[in-house]
């Protein structure tokens, strides 16, 4: 087993303690944040109806789970973000990579796709609810939108930063087309892939908290929309919290699966 080396005394810990010891200590400055947060507000030294204390706003995220509202609102959020992503993000991955693989591909398509990655993203929502109403067709298609520029572009970057010594390699290996893609090119990009999904995943769900406040009946975003009308403001934490769990949440599950894949790889 390997061993954490203290330098004060050389004693030698084991490797999982260090790495617990790290992980204890990076929770000592939230911990005590919430607990200054709950003595303050126990105090009245901060106004609870503004700025709820931690016990309350778990008061009301139980009562949440109690009447049974939440799992709808969660079920929503998720068919959204996830339908949009795919969507988008699926797009992106495929003309990115016909756009790296194609001089031509780049030359028809990349300045249009660059053009509208330039338009103001929020600035569309009142477009796509002209054309596809208030329902879920507006709400997904602000999340496409938003997650198909990052995986295309780091896509395209991926393909395009590959080794040309790599390339020299296939032609005297005599690989064909479709091997060099799936030999080279995507085992190559996948850092960059994985780089472009977790932005993209980024977006989506920032896109999310729009989407869902134009004319939602569920969701997280309609819960704290809902919530702040009627001055609510622990059920809005509430909604902040989860959405900064589910984000953190699926970008580590990105993570783990790039490590998955690039177990080949002694560098990464």
């Amino acid at each position: 087993m390997r061993a954490v080396v203290s330098e004060k005394n050389n004693i030698k810990l084991p490797t999982f303690f260090g790495k617990g010891l790290k992980g204890a200590i990076g929770w000592i400055i939230p911990i005590a944040v919430l607990v200054t947060w709950q003595i303050l507000g126990d105090l009245k030294l901060i106004k609870t109806l503004i700025f709820p204390t931690p016990l309350m706003i778990w008061d009301s995220f139980l009562w949440l789970c109690q009447n049974g509202d939440l799992l709808d609102h969660i079920n929503g959020t998720f068919f959204r973000t996830f339908l949009g992503f795919f969507i988008g993000g699926g797009l992106g991955l495929i003309i990115g990579l016909f756009v790296g693989l194609s001089k031509i591909c780049e030359i028809l398509l990349n300045s249009t796709v660059q053009m509208i990655r330039m338009i103001p993203h929020i600035s569309v929502t009142f477009l796509f609810v002209l054309w596809l109403g208030i329902g879920d067709a507006s709400k997904i298609m602000l999340i496409a939108k938003g997650s198909f520029f990052p995986l295309y572009i780091f896509t395209f970057l991926g393909i395009r930063n590959v080794d040309n010594k790599l390339f020299e390699v296939t032609k005297i290996l005599g690989y064909s087309r479709l091997k060099v893609v799936t030999r080279l090119i995507l085992p190559a990009t996948i850092p960059q892939l994985v780089l472009g999904i977790r932005q993209s995943l980024g977006i989506a769900w920032g896109s999310l908290v729009v989407a869902e406040m134009m004319g939602s009946s569920n969701g997280l975003g309609y819960l704290m929309m809902d919530a702040r009308a009627m001055s609510d403001t622990a059920t809005v934490f509430v909604g902040i919290i989860l959405f900064t769990i589910f984000a953190k949440l699926t970008d580590s599950i990105v993570l783990w699966i790039e490590k998955l894949l690039l177990r080949w790889n002694t560098t990464s």
